[in-house]
């Protein structure tokens, strides 16, 4: 298992997002306890090109501080939503005969959707822990009804297995390294 965090950059997260501070302690403390456990976290950004903010090069681009990569950790760039487009990481989770990823990140009706919904489609088992996704309000809903419409209606049984925060942290902590 790897426990992928998509799109947690500095410019996109912020209070904006539903549950901003629930959201950041269960990402924290899963990367806490992947990390101690022996659990490789991989990270993706996403890149909207020149002349855009959320850019190599610009502040925004890096990851949130409190969830800041470890210099060994791998880092992934993308500039579409799907992290497996054209980053290297499905070639990467290939080669380490990976098959079991736990994702967390931004945002959920982006590229949260597209990474766990192309995953399944690699043929991956998506995990995705309670509250560990989250994103903004839009036109159509707001960032709570997002979160509830994917983690409790669209994923489920589908793409990915969602499961409690309780489960996660029990599935990483009596995961058995290959």
């Amino acid at each position: 298992m790897v426990l992928l965090v998509v799109d947690t950059q500095k410019l996109i997260t912020n209070e904006k997002l539903y549950s901003f501070d629930y959201f950041v302690s269960h990402v924290q403390e899963l990367i806490d306890t992947a990390r101690g456990n022996g659990i490789e976290v991989i990270y993706v950004r996403h890149d909207d090109g020149e002349g855009h903010e959320l850019t190599k090069g610009k502040p925004g681009y890096e990851i949130y501080e409190p969830f800041k990569p470890q210099e060994s950790e791998r880092i992934f760039d993308k500039e579409v939503n799907s992290a497996f487009k054209g980053t290297g990481l499905l070639e990467y989770l290939r080669r380490i005969d990976e098959n079991e990823i736990m994702v967390v990140g931004l945002q959920t009706d982006y590229c949260m959707d597209a990474t766990i919904k192309c995953g399944f489609e690699h043929g991956f088992q998506m995990i995705v822990p309670a509250h560990t996704n989250t994103t903004v309000d839009n036109n159509f809903m707001t960032g709570e009804q997002s979160y509830i419409y994917y983690n409790e209606h669209m994923w489920p049984r589908r793409y990915a297995q969602c499961i409690t925060f309780e489960e996660a942290m029990s599935k990483i902590r009596g995961h058995v390294l290959k």
